[in-house]
């Protein structure tokens, strides 16, 4: 039974590397060549290595195998790799495309919610609200001139339910302009970001020894802090007309980006 269980796994991960190679293929044709060389890379060094240093039988079986696992590995990153390149131009410019890269981030207790916290219906310009231990995130979508200040009105709601805290809040432009990040960049942005809070030495003595410590949340606070978002998010609403859902159409996986 067990062995059933591994085979049929093993047959489902071959399937999905096939169909997120089909996927990428299908817009990166180089994609065979450069998968043939991410294999052969190791083989061939092993080879090389081998006839320099005159391998013995057994050797050479350890290094046969060696290098063919060595190879496999190098060109399963490499396809995924390409994969995610591909996935990120399809949708990257699409609406609620920052939040479909974000929205199953799971790591050190980041939340993105799918919801957008403001909406301009006609140009599709949105912000998505999302948190985590170092603090809360506003992602914007569309021209930094048209949603300055639409950032600037949802920060200061935000200041509204931290008041006397030191939350740090950090606005992200999303887009290809200039001054905003790309969507295959946003991931390393929001792991990134870092803030900083003074410690309870005095000025002097904290910037001889301790100039400075990261901003970090406890879980609990941080549940706190969720909480209330939702509350104002609840309170407030959010402008969107009737009957428009500005996520559904966009609400794609990583899993999704790659074919599988």
């Amino acid at each position: 039974m067990a062995k059933e269980k591994k085979a049929r796994k093993g047959l489902k991960v071959v399937h999905q590397m096939m169909e997120i190679y089909k996927y990428t293929h299908a817009e990166d044709k180089a994609l065979p060549w450069l998968l043939a060389g991410a294999f052969l890379l190791p083989v061939i060094a092993g080879v090389a290595t081998g006839l320099f240093l005159h391998f013995n039988w057994l050797w050479w079986i350890f290094m046969v195998i060696l290098v063919v696992m060595l190879g496999v590995l190098l060109a399963t990153m490499l396809l995924t790799n390409r994969a995610d390149k591909v996935g990120y131009a399809k949708i990257e410019g699409r609406p609620g495309a920052a939040i479909s890269v974000l929205g199953n981030i799971n790591k050190a207790g980041y939340n993105f919610p799918q919801q957008p916290v403001w909406i301009d219906p006609k140009t599709k310009d949105a912000i998505w609200r999302g948190t985590g231990y170092n603090g809360i995130y506003l992602l914007a979508e569309g021209a930094p001139s048209r949603t300055k200040r639409a950032l600037d009105r949802q920060e200061h709601a935000i200041k509204g339910v931290t008041a006397g805290s030191q939350i740090p809040v950090y606005r992200i432009q999303v887009g290809t302009g200039e001054g905003q990040v790309r969507l295959k960049n946003l991931r390393k942005k929001v792991l990134d970001c870092k803030s900083y809070e003074p410690t309870q030495y005095k000025l002097s003595i904290m910037r001889k020894i301790h100039p400075r410590r990261r901003f970090m949340l406890t879980k609990g606070e941080l549940e706190v802090l969720n909480e209330r978002l939702r509350t104002l998010q609840d309170k407030h609403g959010l402008g969107i007309p009737k009957g428009m859902d500005p996520t559904r159409p966009q609400h794609i996986s990583r899993r999704a980006m790659r074919g599988r």
